[in-house]
């Protein structure tokens, strides 16, 4: 079963969906626990594609390929992981703020959360802070995920701070984009600031134990 549970990681990681798809339904009709097939099979080969994207070894388009070919294992091990009771790791609310149409670093960071075992609730694009504060209510979010591409839609950033805090809400504020910095996160009162995707994963993993 490991043998399967690596071949299954190497699939992902060259991104051949329909080999991912294939070992992970042959894991699950050989016996295999659905979270050791998450966790020693999806969620381990996405870490070594993040891993390689943060050195610069591998770009975004083999990220998104690799990303596809785990939503394919993920499609197939959805029913088996609610069935067994498992959990993910936790909740992320992620939009684009108000005024900004950008969506691929977005979509991005939503696949490697996803691939890191947490489940995203992605709320798109040109999204107000009511719209971040309604979502991280309803889904009991415990990290909030916020980007913005352009320098004229960052101010967006710092009112939904306030609205979630104005809310009362237990949630953890990351935010991320190209022209954000760990300064801006520091002055809005954000709890962290991701500079790229794989870093991302990282930072929400963080805030969720803490």
């Amino acid at each position: 079963m490991v043998a399967s549970m690596e071949s299954l990681s190497e699939a992902l990681i060259r991104g051949d969906r329909n080999k991912v798809a294939e070992l992970t339904t042959a894991a699950l009709s050989e016996g295999a626990a659905p979270q050791d097939v998450l966790e020693k099979g999806l969620i381990a080969g996405m870490m070594v594609v993040g891993k390689r994207f943060k050195a610069n070894e591998v770009y975004v388009p083999e990220v998104l390929i690799a990303a596809r070919a785990m939503h394919a294992g993920l499609n197939i091990l959805q029913p088996a992981l609610t069935k067994a009771g498992v959990e993910p790791v936790g909740v992320v609310v992620l939009g684009t703020v108000k005024g900004d149409l950008h969506d691929i670093g977005k979509n991005l960071v939503g696949m490697m959360l996803t691939g890191g075992g947490l489940k995203v609730v992605d709320i798109g694009i040109d999204a107000s802070a009511d719209k971040f504060v309604e979502a991280c209510k309803n889904s009991n979010a415990q990290v909030c995920a916020m980007s913005a591409l352009l320098t004229t839609t960052m101010p967006q950033m710092a009112e939904v701070v306030k609205a979630l805090k104005a809310a009362n809400l237990d949630v953890k504020i990351i935010i991320g984009g190209a022209p954000v910095t760990q300064n801006f996160a520091n002055e809005i009162g954000a709890d962290g600031y991701a500079a790229d995707a794989a870093s991302a994963v990282d930072v929400v993993q963080t805030l969720i134990k803490n």
